[in-house]
């Protein structure tokens, strides 16, 4: 269970640093109040996360081999075209690669404020920030992450693990997410997950030898 928990909280705490939900995150909390932003950005992790350890579970019913190759196999792509894109990002394409994760994450926030009344309570600000959240991590590599790790791991471990994961990423989003977007090295992020899913990959492959 600690391994599950370890690897879980590693892979989303390097992962989620400066990916599009953290931008969500920072851009929501300079215009709302902190703590509902992060009540309902982290409510939408966890439901993520949870559900995310059900499809894995619901995974290693199939036959424990292509479990195993499978999870080794995504983490080892994973981790191999996180360091090819690290390699290839000068300093002008790691601005431009996180411009594209703000701009992104400030086109979902003002669509969103559209549709919604001009008077915000609390409520329908922390369901903003739960639905903008859940919708930009669906379908994100870190939810195919927690699926593989949940398929060959202890899932309340991982799910513990990548819920306190989220929880921390979502913290320093919302109290100083300005100040460190500034400084957040998307190469440096990139290198530091494209290493975790390798080791990852190595892990998995050992454990089932």
């Amino acid at each position: 269970m600690l391994t599950a928990f370890t690897a879980g909280l590693l892979l989303i705490t390097v992962s989620e640093l400066g990916d599009k939900t953290f931008f969500i995150a920072v851009i929501l909390s300079m215009h709302h109040s902190r703590r509902l932003v992060f009540t309902g950005v982290v409510a939408a992790l966890a439901a993520m996360t949870i559900l995310s350890v059900l499809f894995g579970q619901a995974a290693s019913l199939l036959p424990k081999v292509y479990i195993h190759y499978a999870e080794i196999g995504l983490f080892l792509v994973f981790g191999i075209k996180l360091l090819y894109q690290a390699s290839k990002m000068t300093a002008a394409g790691e601005q431009a690669a996180m411009s594209e994760e703000i701009e992104e994450a400030k086109a979902a926030v003002e669509k969103a404020d559209l549709q919604l009344p001009k008077q915000k309570t609390a409520l329908s600000i922390v369901i903003e920030a739960f639905i903008l959240t859940f919708m930009a991590e669906w379908g994100d590599r870190t939810q195919i992450a927690t699926i593989a790790l949940a398929a060959g791991n202890n899932a309340i471990g991982v799910t513990i693990g990548a819920i306190l994961g989220h929880a921390i990423c979502a913290a320093i989003a919302v109290i100083g997410g300005k100040m460190i977007a500034g400084r957040i090295s998307e190469r440096q992020l990139t290198f530091a997950g494209g290493c975790l899913f390798l080791i990852f990959g190595v892990v998995a492959a050992f454990e089932g030898a």
